[in-house]
């Protein structure tokens, strides 16, 4: 299990009814998760916006007091833009820090014998994990995501982290075009990072199912991946997926090498619980 108590702008205040009362260095937010089956202690009143799902999908904002459009929070020595979304994201996903401080020690610890290191992160989102890839000292990252808009908002967690001088390179495509792209090249990695979505669409209208689609991108991952790799990370927040799961497919695929899963989770202050966040895998080598 994956348990982070090392943020120091994030935190996860209360639980119950099916959302979350979370703080964002000074913001307050309340957003759904369909985890939270048990019942609030008490009625919230102090918060600063509050995302309400519609019945006819989506959902919307509702705001208590002004909210600047973007803000900013730190972990560690990198800085990451926050807004809220209309899909009730905010850029980052904080149970990932676990996940980042694995990506962190993996590089560091390739780069004391081997003199460079390539990292692909795919499905990269916003680029958190991407900047902590570079920040390790990786030589080269490439981040990339089928959305441009999002590519867009990774350069500029790129510019907070004052990472722009590192050797980033930002691929909007499709995941799985991009990789049939990079066998033909040769090129190879030694870490791979992937969070895969449940199901989403590529910029030429690509299809995408976590079901039908992951034993692919698997398959086409393992070709990418170094003799001599780091790592393979993988997330998914695939409902009804387990980590046992997706442990088994990593044995299938990966029978020599050392299998990890688990949950990622998050602490919750009140009452001291622990919110489960999706699954990890990781593939290192014996």
């Amino acid at each position: 299990m994956n348990l982070n108590t090392n943020w120091q702008d994030y935190e996860c205040l209360k639980t119950g009814d099916g959302e979350k009362l979370e703080r964002w260095k000074n913001i307050i937010l309340v957003r759904p998760d369909p985890q939270i089956i048990w019942k609030k202690n008490e009625i919230w009143k102090n918060f600063d916006a509050r995302y309400h799902r519609s019945n006819e999908g989506g959902g919307y904002w509702e705001y208590v007091k002004e909210l600047p459009q973007y803000w900013t929070v730190n972990y560690k020595n990198l800085t990451f833009k926050v807004s809220p979304t209309n899909f009730k994201h905010t850029g980052i996903f904080p149970e990932q820090s676990s996940n980042w401080d694995y990506i962190d020690k993996k590089v560091k610890e390739y780069l004391k014998t081997h003199k460079e290191m390539k990292v692909l992160n795919l499905f990269a989102y916003t680029g958190c994990a991407t900047m902590v890839a570079s920040s390790a000292g990786a030589t080269e990252v490439v981040h990339v995501d089928a959305s441009k808009g999002i590519n867009e908002w990774a350069k500029e967690n790129m510019a907070l982290s004052k990472l722009t001088n590192n050797h980033i390179r930002f691929i909007t495509d499709d995941v799985l075009k991009f990789l049939d792209r990079e066998k033909r090249r040769g090129r190879k990695y030694q870490g791979i990072i992937m969070d895969p979505p449940s199901y989403g669409r590529g910029p030429n209208k690509e299809t995408w199912k976590f079901e039908k689609d992951f034993q692919t991108l698997l398959s086409k991952v393992k070709e990418l991946l170094d003799d001599d790799f780091s790592f393979l990370l993988i997330s998914s927040y695939t409902t009804g997926i387990s980590h046992i799961s997706l442990q088994n497919i990593l044995r299938k695929e990966f029978p020599k090498n050392i299998i990890e899963t688990g949950e990622n989770t998050l602490p919750v202050t009140e009452d001291n619980l622990i919110l489960p966040c999706g699954i990890y895998g990781k593939v290192t080598k014996n």
